[in-house]
């Protein structure tokens, strides 16, 4: 999935198909723009400063033999890594996903 983040009103989202956002010709519809939100907060997470906060106090550490295009993250209590790309506007709803998944009850991905 790719697509372009889009800054509005203190809010970054997700317009992956910015093309079918903007036609009317019906077809399935535009595809629903995705945000991470931290559950316990209810902040939608705009930044990786803010994610990284985020995932400090869940036990995550910064693990930086990834390489200079990726920002990770380990837990010393298990094999999971997590990957993103270093530049946060290429950050999509499969990397939301895969944070999801190894944090439960703690983030969604929602459509804006």
């Amino acid at each position: 999935m790719s697509g372009v983040w889009v800054f509005k009103n203190g809010v970054i989202r997700l317009v992956e198909n910015p093309q079918a956002e903007s036609s009317s010709d019906g077809g399935n519809g535009p595809r629903k723009n995705k945000v991470l939100v931290h559950l316990p907060s209810g902040q939608v997470v705009s930044s990786y400063s803010s994610l990284e906060q985020i995932l400090t106090a869940l036990g995550w550490e910064r693990y930086y033999e990834g390489g200079p295009d990726l920002f990770q993250f380990h837990k010393r209590s298990s094999i999971d890594l997590i990957s993103l790309p270093r530049d946060f506007s290429r950050f999509n709803s499969v990397h939301m996903y895969d944070i999801v998944i190894k944090n439960p009850n703690i983030f969604h991905v929602r459509d804006m």
